[in-house]
């Protein structure tokens, strides 16, 4: 069995939000979603009950922490991490995340959204590429951040992603 809610928010992100298909239930209907049929075609795919649950209460999270697209601004201050962010990401995550800012793909408020949906998984250290799949989550569910979501898309299924300067 499959135990990991990114695992799982994998599933869902590859088969239906990135393809633009509607999941079987609205993802706001917490009851109806949790014993309905998309719980019964992720527990066929071999994922347990409780990381399905862990995966919707993650992705509800999300949803209600929509921040307000702002500027973004390049130079802003230096986010400093500290305890369990710096065992969590390391050197290269930390890097990309800063990347991202400076390019003007995430806003501060968004970069909070993201260290705040990567420490909510169940792992005890993420990888960049687990990292960029948080990115592209938050950035789909962003109204107004579609250029960011399509730039970053592009950035992970290419094989050798284009600089940007």
């Amino acid at each position: 069995m499959k135990e990991s809610i990114l695992d799982v928010l994998l599933y869902l992100f590859e088969h239906y939000f990135a393809e633009d298909a509607a999941p079987p239930l609205p993802l706001g209907d917490d009851a109806a979603l949790r014993d309905g049929p998309l719980v019964t075609e992720l527990t066929e795919a071999g994922f347990s009950t409780a990381e399905i649950h862990k995966a919707f209460d993650w992705l509800g999270v999300l949803a209600d922490q929509r921040p307000v697209v702002a500027n973004v601004r390049a130079h802003g201050p230096t986010r400093v991490y500290f305890g369990p962010e710096l065992d969590k990401l390391d050197v290269e995550c930390r890097g990309f995340l800063l990347f991202l800012e400076q390019q003007g793909i995430l806003g501060a408020e968004q970069r909070e959204l993201v260290l705040d949906r990567a420490m909510a998984l169940d792992q005890e250290e993420l990888d960049l590429d687990d990292l960029k799949w948080v990115v592209l989550m938050v950035l789909f569910n962003q109204p107004g951040s579609e250029a960011a979501y399509a730039w970053m898309e592009t950035q992970m299924f290419l094989d050798e992603p284009e600089p940007v300067h």
